[in-house]
């Protein structure tokens, strides 16, 4: 293996900002069927000019899925287009054309009644489907949802979402260098009984990981997220929101037990260990919109 598919994920997302840039021109000028085809020339460019992505998915669809050679090259190019979907949809969302899809919800109202339950509170979610394709959901929660996000990723989208992509309903923090001044700001959204959002699944530093089982082969995760969340003391909701058949998204909401200490493990890891059985039933399920392009496996 190449050592530089053993790094770390490097903080910025698959797909640039003039990509998402071309999508909201053709959505806007064309409509989201044009968009869709678009998708067609687009998916195979990135077969061979994104190889480090293309190998990543490749074993990713032969060690993991366990798929012969001829699905696992078909697949590649189904995990493009659906990714390519996803970026059009949220988009499209963001933009007000919500009434063009359909949405079913999993544990929707245990999840409004931690909402409504005057406390802060921490979501995890996972670089799988699109959660942002949620955002005209949470209506007036909207205004109280903070993103943890790292810095290269979101400068990288930013100019066009702002310039073309319409309104997002949310705020961001972004995760620099300093993490003290992210872990003030994210305190600071909490007391103020506002609601924080991490990805549990993409470090950039093996000085603080999780390794564990996943998908049946080890895998290493970012620990920040889930001893945060095990510190502040405040609900915590595991979030996914799938693409399925027909225009249609899947949002499930998974309220995590409490934690504690015990003899032998931390809160962040039981924590974790919640995570870990959820993420992996959903990939299980959708396992063309894991949308980790890089070589996640150890």
């Amino acid at each position: 293996m190449e050592e530089t598919s053993r790094k770390a994920w490097n903080g910025k997302s698959r797909g640039g900002s003039f990509g998402h840039l071309f999508f909201i021109l053709v959505i806007k000028y064309l409509g989201i069927r044009a968009a869709y085809f678009h998708l067609l020339f687009v998916v195979p460019y990135f077969v061979p000019f994104a190889p480090k992505a293309t190998k990543a998915m490749w074993r990713y669809n032969r060690h993991i899925l366990k798929y012969g050679k001829l699905k696992a090259g078909w697949m590649i190019l189904v995990s493009y287009y659906r990714f390519g979907q996803t970026i059009i949809d949220k988009v499209a969302i963001l933009n007000g054309m919500a009434n063009r899809y359909k949405f079913d919800f999993d544990n929707y109202e245990e999840f409004l009644s931690v909402l409504n339950s005057g406390e802060g509170v921490t979501i995890i979610g996972a670089h799988v489907g699109s959660w942002e394709v949620g955002a005209p959901f949470f209506d007036h929660y909207g205004r109280k949802i903070n993103i943890v996000m790292y810095d290269a990723e979101y400068q990288k989208i930013k100019a066009a979402i702002e310039k073309h992509g319409g309104d997002k309903n949310y705020k961001v923090i972004p995760l620099t260098e300093d993490s003290l001044e992210s872990i003030i700001r994210i305190k600071a959204a909490v007391n103020a009984k506002e609601y924080v959002c991490f990805q549990g699944d993409r470090y950039m530093s093996d000085k603080n990981v999780i390794t564990a089982s996943f998908m049946g082969a080890d895998a290493k995760f970012p620990s920040g997220p889930f001893l945060v969340a095990s510190r502040l003391r405040v609900p915590v909701v595991f979030y996914f929101a799938m693409r399925e058949k027909s225009w249609k998204y899947r949002f499930y909401f998974k309220v995590a037990a409490p934690v504690a200490r015990t003899a032998t493990r931390k809160p962040e890891e039981l924590l974790f260990e919640q995570y870990k059985k959820e993420l992996e039933a959903i990939v299980s399920r959708y396992p063309q919109q894991w949308y980790n392009f890089y070589q996640f496996w150890n």
